[in-house]
């Protein structure tokens, strides 16, 4: 596989703007970001490509979200060096809800009353160190001490931090998704080195229409940190995999976009609950009525 970066840089909320506009697509990208140069305080939007990017399609979502031309630069990738894990090693652990998510390297043990976890960089979304997924790991806290699931599902499950935060504080099974078959295979690995392997079913799939979310159908809980754009389109299957009175939690979503989803799951029973918002990232914690 031939992998090549495209780039450009950016103001903050077009940088993540154009994220969610490359993410709603699935043929045109593996992965795209938006990150803070430390050096130039300027944001950079990042697309990476498993070959050469077609950079027409490009400038035409630019054109689309941002209203006017972009100038990409495109470089190619090392295809031996794992990006992603590179540029996550030595991260510090973090505590969300409880949790304490940290890396192998970590030498010192998790403070006492804290449940931890262990998540090593790997090609998958999901270390603990995002808003997105602090935010979904406080929602869950908070939902579990309210009351007892039964049938959890985590979609777009990317390292398996979430599903395994679930069952390490439940014991009980929870269904796993992603589209991405490299997270699916990540989560099966995290989950057994946290010794909740037996609980965890990790599958690969797209949506809510697999026979096996299916089979595990009603769920009393639901968490998809995903983006904007895909959960506003699984509103109304949402609501057919959901028990009345699931809690659903909704994450990878900026706070521009909030009140879009709200909307388009009140459209379906399923409305607001809780809204928990990190810097510009905004986790929002629904109920199924």
């Amino acid at each position: 596989m031939t992998l090549s970066q495209l780039s450009t840089p950016l103001t903050k909320d077009q940088a993540y703007a154009l994220v969610d506009a490359v993410m709603a697509r699935e043929d045109i990208a593996i992965t795209a970001s938006a990150h803070e140069n430390e050096d130039t305080g300027e944001w950079v939007f990042e697309a990476t490509c498993d070959s050469a990017p077609d950079v027409e399609a490009f400038n035409r979502i630019a054109r689309e979200t941002l209203g006017g031309n972009v100038s990409f630069a495109v470089e190619a990738i090392d295809p031996t060096v794992n990006w992603v894990a590179k540029s996550l090693e030595g991260l510090q652990p973090v505590v969300a809800g409880g949790f304490y998510v940290h890396g192998s390297h970590e030498e010192h043990p998790a403070p006492s009353g804290l449940t931890a976890i262990r998540i090593d960089a790997a090609q998958a979304f999901g270390t603990g160190h995002h808003e997105t997924t602090t935010g979904c790991l406080e929602a869950i806290d908070r939902a579990l001490k309210r009351k007892r699931f039964r049938a959890m599902l985590d979609m777009g499950t990317g390292t398996g931090v979430l599903a395994i935060a679930l069952a390490k504080r439940t014991h009980l099974p929870v269904l796993a998704s992603d589209i991405d078959p490299i997270a699916v295979t990540t989560t099966v690995e995290n989950a057994r080195d946290n010794g909740v392997g037996r609980y965890i079913i990790a599958i690969e799939a797209t949506g809510l229409d697999h026979r096996q979310i299916a089979a595990g159908a009603p769920y009393d809980m639901v968490v998809a940190n995903i983006l904007a754009g895909p959960l506003v389109s699984l509103a109304p299957g949402m609501r057919k995999v959901t028990a009345i009175g699931a809690t659903v939690i909704l994450s990878g979503i900026l706070n521009t976009q909030a009140n879009r989803v709200i909307s388009a799951y009140s459209q379906q029973g399923i409305v607001l609950r809780q809204r928990i918002v990190k810097k510009e990232w905004t986790t929002l914690v629904l109920e199924r009525v």
